[in-house]
């Protein structure tokens, strides 16, 4: 393997091109410089169409076409000054990635030259063939037409040369096609109903915001190693593997000092994303060797998901200027961590609450208590439908182990907010309602200042914890898109506020004061929703007994997890929702199962490969090794010595043919039962076939694998090692 990676000149090479590109400028004054945003918009804009456009996107009504004509004409003039030639419509369709087309901007000019043209048409709509996407039967080979449409909510951004234009993508016939569509639903639903729940407290809310801060984790690995490597390569993860004699268990890169190498790294990356509007704010190393997190300041929901889409595709662009691949996939190595990313979600209003946070009075700290609860009966009612909604193949090795939650969703509150709850099922309207925003803590020696304690703990373990001022969905993977578990969140918030509203209408109507139809609506929903909230280790054997009794969704195999999008309540709270309609939840399940089994087919096939082709071909040569060895030995010494120094190469010599022939026969019956699970038509019944008869060979064929790597000489052994690979220098 090449050692170029780690000579000194290369790598001072490297500082100096990273550092050729930063700006000896603060950040704040290059900020958002490829994004047409609202200040380029109102230089590059009539005062009339800035008007129109930014109302149109302050309140969520549709833009004419004549006011798109101007807009897409400014836009035009702002992309050329920056350099531009190509503009393309960038959508979210059902692959977990993002898409674009990019065409250039000259036209014809009629007299055998050429003009740049940008028209409003251009700007609102495309017409992307819909066919070459995943529609789960929505669309046919034969009808390809769909739409990309124009998000003026989220700006434009230059990438490169291309201007790249945010849009929704949907079928000729209506349905999403996408992410971005049904997540803008979803946050028009939520907002709708938290307005006229927040009309009970107070006057003066027109709009509640769904605000989402994600945390990205990320492995990186040198770029040679990665070539060298085909299962990383094809299936992003380490099929094979044996574990390094160090990797995690000292807890030393957890927060360490950041490698020379990826900081470089990172400080590119940072630059490329404040470019773009990305207001990336944190960075550290996590707890894997060679696994890092980034996280921005928080957004509004859509915005926050198409930046993280963004991010993700940036990522990948400059980590090859450094000789890395970032490593996406949720269990890229076996006995460390795995990589999430934690989706904090909390509601604002426009008049600046943040309603996840306690108040200073009495109508203030019900508000706090009303959303919180109706937050945990939402979890409770679609448990099953939120952890479909993170549910994948990759996602499967992460759950339940080395400090990703399990895969049982649950609520963490913290002992404060539980207590508060408990206290309140059994108060009387009239008893105080006290909730304590941070509490002091004077550590009592030398000159440490004293500290101001979060109203809640934290649970490492909780897949929907709350935290203080919002409750943190640690449960999606980092390769997902964060629209899929929002889109769900947010749907079950605005079905379930809809049905408190109409409880406490009804409690009204029966005779009730507002407050006192409210104090006993929260109380039956705390005591319904108890269930529920765990504060516990969610770790343990106990608590999975614990969660089937209490009625929680236990189910582990992923196929079957999806199953919840077709259940008859979450029909109907998608349709009533508007978010989604049951012609698209149907279609996005066959695209949940084909892609599942794609990933298992394609993981299986790669592993039959490198154990017929690379593995056994090198334990049998190092085993003819030992034979020749034992042959030497025997010319060599007397019977009785030969007896003893032959013991181990015949040991090592019967233990290879043993996983030899193990994996031999165990890739037979793999390729077997792929043939089988390929008959059937029926893509749920497919789905569950290889997660039931094809999956558990992967592991099975990787442990006979993982211990000949410990047998064979190091020399010739023909993938590079995990302590090669987890340890950047």
């Amino acid at each position: 393997m090449s050692t170029s990676r780690f000579n000194a000149v290369e790598k001072a090479s490297n500082r100096k091109a990273v550092e050729a590109i930063v700006p000896h400028q603060k950040v704040s004054c290059y900020y958002g410089e490829h994004v047409f945003n609202r200040i380029a918009m109102k230089k590059y804009l009539s005062k009339e169409t800035y008007q129109a456009i930014t109302q149109s996107i302050d309140k969520g009504t549709p833009i004419d076409r004549e006011i798109a004509h101007h807009v897409a004409a400014g836009m035009r003039m702002w992309a050329l000054e920056k350099g531009a030639t190509h503009y393309t419509h960038w959508f979210q369709p059902l692959t977990d990635g993002t898409a674009e087309k990019h065409d250039a901007f000259i036209e014809h000019d009629g007299s055998g030259g050429a003009i740049e043209e940008f028209s409003g048409k251009l700007l609102v709509q495309q017409e992307p063939d819909a066919s070459s996407f995943p529609s789960g039967g929505l669309r046919n080979t034969f009808e390809a037409r769909g739409y990309s449409a124009w998000d003026p909510s989220s700006p434009a951004f230059i990438v490169d040369d291309t201007l790249c234009i945010p849009t929704v993508f949907i079928a000729y016939t209506g349905e999403a096609l996408d992410y971005k569509m049904p997540l803008i639903r979803s946050i028009e639903a939520l907002g709708k109903a938290a307005k006229e729940v927040c009309d009970y407290f107070e006057e003066g809310v027109n709009n509640v915001i769904p605000y989402l801060g994600w945390e990205q984790e990320y492995f990186l690995v040198d770029e040679d190693l990665y070539a060298a490597r085909p299962d990383l390569s094809l299936t992003d993860r380490t099929l094979l593997g044996h574990e390094s004699a160090k990797n995690q268990q000292l807890d030393d890169h957890y927060f360490g000092a950041i490698p020379l190498r990826v900081q470089e790294f990172m400080k590119e990356l940072e630059i490329e994303c404040y470019k773009l509007g990305i207001p990336v704010k944190t960075r550290h190393n996590e707890v894997a060797p060679n696994q890092f997190e980034l996280a921005p300041i928080y957004e509004e929901c859509n915005l926050a998901n198409d930046h993280n889409q963004l991010l993700m595709s940036v990522m990948k662009r400059v980590s090859s200027r450094h000789s890395f691949r970032v490593l996406l996939h949720e269990k890229p190595f076996m006995g460390v961590n795995g990589s999430g990313k934690h989706c904090n979600w909390s509601l604002g209003t426009d008049t600046g609450i943040n309603l996840f946070s306690p108040g200073k009075d009495r109508e203030d700290n019900l508000r706090f208590i009303t959303f919180v609860v109706n937050t945990l009966m939402a979890v409770y009612r679609f448990n099953a439908l939120l952890k479909a909604s993170i549910a994948s193949a990759s996602n499967a090795h992460r759950l339940g182990a080395n400090e990703a939650p399990p895969a049982i969703i649950s609520s963490f509150l913290g002992k404060q907010i539980s207590e508060i709850l408990d206290r309140f099922e059994n108060s009387a309207i009239e008893d105080a309602i006290v909730v304590d925003d941070k509490k002091r803590l004077a550590l009592g020696f030398g000159q440490i200042p004293e500290l101001l304690l979060d109203n809640t703990d934290r649970n490492r373990t909780s897949p929907f914890a709350f935290t203080g001022n919002r409750f943190e969905f640690r449960a999606l993977g980092s390769s997902a898109n964060c629209g899929s578990a929002m889109l769900a969140l947010n749907a079950a918030m605005a079905c379930q506020l809809q049905q408190f509203k109409k409880d406490v209408e009804a409690l009204r109507s029966a005779g009730k004061s507002k407050e006192q139809a409210v104090f006993e609506v929260l109380k039956t929903y705390i005591k319904a929703s108890k269930p529920v909230r765990f504060d516990g280790n969610g770790y343990s054997e106990a608590w999975k007994e614990e969660a089937l009794r209490r009625g929680l969704d236990c189910e582990s195999s992923v196929p079957l997890l999806y199953d919840a999008y077709l259940k008859p309540e979450v029909i109907r709270m998608f349709e009533e929702t508007n978010v989604l309609k049951r012609k698209e939840l149907e279609a996005r399940n066959e695209v949940k199962w084909e892609v599942y089994i794609k990933k298992i087919q394609i993981e299986a096939r790669v592993l039959g490969d490198l154990s017929l082709n690379h593995i056994i071909p090198v334990a049998i040569r190092y085993q003819s090794v030992l034979l020749k060895t034992m042959t030497e030995l025997k010319i060599a010494f007397e019977e009785e010595e030969y007896s003893e120094l032959s013991a181990e190469p015949r040991r090592l010599t019967r233990q290879i043919a043993n996983h030899v022939s193990a994996v031999t026969r165990m890739v037979d019956e793999m390729v077997e039962a792929r043939k089988q699970a390929n008959r059937i038509t029926n893509l749920r019944s497919k789905a569950i076939a290889y997660h039931d008869t094809v999956a558990p060979y992967l592991d099975s064929i990787r442990r006979h694998v993982d211990e000949l790597e410990l047998m064979v000489d190091n020399q010739m052994w023909p993938l590079p090692k995990y302590r090669e690979l987890l340890f950047i220098r």
